[in-house]
């Protein structure tokens, strides 16, 4: 019956479930770094993000004021304050508290604590504490106390404002911007000069055509490892060096032969009917291609710019070798995101928060383009 005209196959549901399950793969820890960039490292270390809209218990420590702040109430001795407001902490319902890391759920709000040093202490559920003695206490610090707290969920900006705008050398605006100035130009170049040759192999009778289009299909396996030393050496000798100029031309270099190849097979598959007919009417060679290749090969060019957009954009091996030096101000987000895991390694909103602007760019050009890369990918088979 599954093989029956306009029954769904069994294996169609296969289908389905295999899609759901890639789409819940992808969805899951690009969600997961969206939320945690958006919550305190607090939040972050004491549950999931798949927690963060409900309220959470949270282990504080905090600190009475010092015994400086003491005050005499007949024969004993009294410090009283705000836990929280000691600590610049913002307030949260306490559900337990101890004075011992070895048992910080030891009371419970209102009861009190014996101290070592023969200090009673006395915690309330709002912060509020009072700690008393019989003799003056001494020392330069308060006690501490360990709270268990219920957080309600909380989100900032302040992981975006400290990354984006601050001036110091952690933040990524700069590299931000320079990633931009890699990947743009990286992407239009190849494309352009790639549509012209694509256009020449597919539609241009001249001696060593064939030779020429075999040697573009033996350079896509030239592996990108082997190049780099040589070319930067060149880069070198010809007084290019390290800047721009040199990354941009070696990612034209490495994306040429694909995209070549790419939009030759999708040229050559075109009406030949249109070419001839716009020979016999006068049309020069520039114009057919202007005028007729270009506009109906839009979406092989728009598909091979989100590959090299997103290859470009999450490249780093590229820009060490022929942009980034010792002064780092040409650095690219890859690289401070390697960076950031060595001064921030245990920092995990300021990390998730990195990741997330560093994909947020490329999401935003596959969902803005994907439709043509469909279309792109497409085209060749059902023609």
């Amino acid at each position: 019956m599954d093989t029956i005209a306009g029954t769904k196959s069994s294996l169609t549901w296969a289908v389905h479930i295999s899609v759901v399950l890639l789409v819940a793969l992808w969805l899951f820890p690009t969600v997961g770094l969206l939320v945690s960039s958006f919550r305190t490292a607090d939040q972050i270390s004491g549950s999931g993000w798949w927690k963060a809209l409900v309220p959470t218990e949270q282990s504080l420590t905090l600190r009475t004021a010092a015994p400086s702040e003491q005050v005499q109430e007949g024969a004993l001795f009294v410090i009283e304050g705000n836990l929280y407001t000691q600590e610049g902490v913002a307030p949260a319902p306490i559900s337990a508290w101890g004075t011992n890391a070895r048992d910080v759920a030891a009371y419970r709000p209102g009861d009190t604590a014996e101290m070592r040093g023969g200090e009673r202490m006395t915690v309330m559920e709002n912060g509020d504490y009072r700690l008393e003695a019989d003799v003056e206490m001494a020392g330069r610090r308060g006690e501490r106390v360990f709270v268990t707290a219920t957080t309600p969920p909380e989100f900032t900006l302040d992981n975006y404002r400290y990354l984006l705008f601050s001036n110091s050398s952690e933040g990524m605006g700069k590299a931000f911007f320079n990633t931009l100035t890699v990947t743009i130009p990286a992407t239009i170049i190849p494309i352009v000069v790639a549509a012209f040759a694509a256009y020449a192999l597919a539609w241009m009778d001249f001696p060593g055509r064939a030779l020429l289009i075999a040697f573009v299909v033996g350079l896509l396996v030239v592996p990108l490892q082997l190049a780099l030393i040589p070319l930067l050496k060149l880069h070198l000798n010809i007084g290019i060096g390290k800047g721009y100029l040199g990354v941009w031309l070696a990612h034209t270099g490495f994306g040429l032969p694909l995209a070549v190849y790419l939009l030759r097979n999708y040229m050559v598959g075109l009406p030949r009917d249109i070419i001839e007919n716009a020979r016999v009417d006068g049309a020069t060679e520039f114009q057919i291609f202007t005028k007729i290749i270009l506009p109906l090969s839009f979406p092989a060019l728009a598909s091979f710019a989100i590959f090299q957009f997103l290859w470009t954009w999450n490249d780093l091996l590229v820009a060490k070798v022929f942009l980034i030096d010792a002064t780092g101000k040409t650095t690219v987000m890859t690289n401070q995101i390697v960076e950031l895991l060595g001064t921030r390694g245990g920092n995990w909103e300021i990390l998730a928060t990195a990741a997330f602007v560093s994909i947020a760019v490329p999401l935003a050009v596959f969902f803005a383009m994907q439709r043509y890369l469909v279309r792109g990918l497409l085209a060749g088979s059902v023609k």
